[in-house]
């Protein structure tokens, strides 16, 4: 039975390890200063890079974590301080379904929202209508809320309940224990799961075809069109022309390689956990 384990985990990792292989042989002799730092050459001419496509993923990762981390973090406090027992089941039932939607639908609904008609925030902001950065950190924040939502409810549900009870017991009002308490106790593995979801939402394109377009230029303003790696690899992996070829693969191992960091990060934070445990 030890043997069947160990050949079913090898098994697992096996897939992964042969596409960075194949990722390296094919994308690392493409990977130079010019594809991090210059444009995309127009069609016909070799060389350039994904300067702005790197730079537009960051842009809209940050947009995504602006979004996506209060209102998640928010929602798993409420439901794990907070809240009646029915109320919360229904909520985690919706959140535990919007983590199953498939990334398309999300990049559809912003589309009806953002891009096809204007947006009104406060009475008297006006988000102009159209393909445009904000629309892609919008979708890929909506994504990443009922992720890092339920992944702060189950790490505040691991604080011991006496942490709760000596501290109103201190005389210390219920929010400030949860603030400087709660949250503090359980931050290692909020910051765990806001990583998760972000390197989930790293690599999406199908919900940005929809709403940031992709654009060959640096990126201005936040109104307009935004390259973006996967975008970018998309269009370059469906031309014919064999430098663009070379320039996806490349593509595809940065993007890895910023997927693989992020769970690196995750490693290193949860660190002290495992080693207790062992």
């Amino acid at each position: 039975m030890q043997t069947l384990a160990c050949v079913c985990a090898v098994l697992v990792v096996l897939p992964l390890l042969l596409v960075f292989y194949h990722l390296i042989e094919e994308g690392f002799t493409s990977i130079n200063w010019s594809f991090f730092t210059q444009l995309p050459k127009p069609v016909g001419e070799t060389g350039g890079g994904m300067g702005n496509a790197i730079l537009g993923t960051f842009i809209l990762l940050g947009q995504a974590a602006l979004i996506g981390v209060p209102v998640g973090v928010l929602g798993g406090v409420y439901l794990s301080e907070y809240g009646g027992s029915k109320l919360n089941w229904w909520i985690r039932f919706a959140a535990d379904i919007l983590n199953g939607v498939p990334s398309i639908t999300w990049g559809i609904v912003v589309f009806a929202l953002l891009v096809v008609h204007n947006v009104t925030l406060f009475g008297h902001i006006l988000i102009p209508r159209g393909f445009s950065a904000l629309a892609g950190g919008l979708v890929l924040g909506l994504m990443m809320i009922p992720l890092v939502m339920r992944t702060t409810e189950e790490v505040l549900q691991l604080v011991p309940g006496g942490y709760r009870e000596a501290a109103l017991a201190l005389g210390i009002s219920k929010w400030r224990t949860i603030v400087q308490i709660v949250l503090r106790t359980a931050s290692k593995g909020i910051v765990t799961g806001v990583l998760l979801a972000l390197a989930r939402v790293a690599g999406e394109t199908a919900p940005l075809l929809f709403t940031a377009l992709g654009n060959r230029f640096w990126a201005h303003s936040l109104t307009e069109p935004i390259a973006a790696m996967p975008l970018q690899i998309f269009a370059y992996a469906i031309s014919p022309y064999d430098d663009w070829h070379r320039q996806a693969w490349a593509g595809a191992l940065v993007l890895l390689a910023l997927v693989l960091f992020l769970n690196a990060g995750v490693r290193f934070l949860t660190r002290d956990r495992f080693q207790s445990k062992s």
